[in-house]
């Protein structure tokens, strides 16, 4: 070929078709591909950039994933404190129950102290106004102590001395008793004598008597040895159970104990994907590729034991209502730390529903960056083809006419 000589106008116009025809192929590639740029000899700084932008969006991607995930774990958590919720409204249903049944005792125990004695004024029985008969009778300056079977003990002093912790009525008795939550009414017999009945909130305890304070005792000290009051049908003080009523709480203990089971399955099934936010475990999510953008969600265990919550005996429990009561003060215990725990595990699910539209957004961003320092304008590309192609057209016919001066050469040979 390098025997081959060219004139000037010829390779002139040779290079100028080959010129068009690079340029052609470089459009009809953009236009195939719908890039401007496909590797990095197109453009080495928009490539190694739009790669960049590539990567993170495709990182945040695989993040989204995981984000998903989480958020399934926070609805799943969510549903389980709906249950949860629903459980427990209907255990303090069933406490309520034990409320509104007819009392458990057909008599409830009873005691009472020593009658005022003594000469003269010391044996004048006083009056539901005046217990000491303005300070008169022995009853003046007696200490009653009242020990429950849990907490501490309480302290009341007969006295016409007006000074915390004295009284001298009945009223104001019972005021005392009320105030120190002491399940006992206080009434004055004909004698002068103070007698002492369970109220109907605290049917089933036992009254016991003695001199000196001690585990559910009420000591009547300063009256000698104490009589104890024996109800009718009942021994020794203690209250009688009405079998029915009883029988009726009976079952109600057993529809509770039932709910208390379904409170743990429920808590142990909340779970997803192996993480069970109500069960104890806990839940981190990672937002961007750094993993420096995190949310940790602690959990919690929301069984019965962790609600405060446990089964209940059939014949101890649900015998009055202050055993009831009791009962469903720790239901509400338990329903307002579910209510919290729901406001948390809301306030953390909308927080993970925010980061992940944001990177849904933010992936959209990156590529659109990618896009516009790497895809083509379809419309430019497609108008510089056809101006490419009008141009390969002319220049070959300007190869053309410049090769007339060496035909008319050839005619002459001929």
């Amino acid at each position: 070929m390098s025997g081959i000589v060219l004139s000037a106008s010829v390779r002139q116009n040779l290079l100028s078709l080959q010129s068009t025809a690079d340029l052609l192929a470089t459009t009809q590639n953009r236009l195939s591909t719908g890039k401007k740029v496909n590797t990095a000899l197109d453009n080495p700084t928009n490539f190694f950039t739009a790669a960049s932008l590539d990567n993170r969006a495709s990182d945040i991607t695989n993040l989204l994933d995981s984000i998903g995930n989480g958020v399934q774990v926070l609805q799943a958590a969510n549903t389980g404190l709906t249950s949860l919720q629903k459980l427990v409204d209907t255990a303090k249903s069933i406490a309520n129950q034990v409320l509104q049944t007819t009392s458990g005792y057909s008599v409830k125990s009873s005691a009472t102290s020593a009658a005022p004695t003594g000469a003269g004024p010391l044996g004048v029985a006083g009056t539901a106004a005046d217990l000491t008969n303005a300070g008169t009778n022995s009853l003046n300056a007696r200490t009653f102590v009242f020990t429950p079977a849990a907490g501490a003990a309480t302290t009341i002093t007969v006295s016409s001395t007006v000074a915390p912790g004295n009284v001298n009525s009945i009223d104001a008795f019972n005021a005392a008793l009320a105030s120190a939550g002491i399940g006992l009414t206080a009434s004055l017999a004909g004698d002068g004598s103070i007698g002492f009945s369970s109220t109907n909130d605290n049917a089933s305890q036992i009254l016991t008597l003695g001199t000196t304070p001690a585990a559910n005792t009420v000591a009547l000290s300063g009256t000698g040895v104490p009589a104890l009051v024996t109800p009718a049908g009942g021994t020794a003080g203690n209250p009688v159970a009405d079998a029915a009523s009883q029988t009726v709480r009976g079952n109600l203990v057993l529809q509770y104990n039932n709910i208390i089971q379904q409170i743990t399955t429920t808590a142990q099934d909340a779970s997803f994907n192996g993480i069970n936010l109500l069960n104890g475990d806990d839940l981190k999510l990672t937002f961007n590729e750094t993993a420096k953008s995190t949310l940790n969600i602690k959990g919690v265990t929301f069984n019965a034991a962790g609600l405060g919550l446990a089964l209940l005996t059939s014949g101890a429990d649900f015998l009055d209502s202050a055993s009831a009561k009791a009962t469903i003060t720790r239901i509400s215990a338990a329903s307002d730390t579910l209510r919290s725990q729901a406001s948390t595990l809301g306030s953390n699910l909308s927080i993970v529903q925010i980061r992940q539209d944001f990177s849904k957004n933010l992936i959209n961003v990156l590529q659109n960056g990618s896009a516009n320092l790497t895809l083509a304008d379809t419309n430019e590309e497609a108008a510089n083809s056809q101006a490419l192609s009008t141009r390969q057209s002319i220049a070959v016919s300007a190869l053309a006419l410049a090769n007339q001066s060496q035909q008319s050469v050839l005619q002459l040979l001929r």
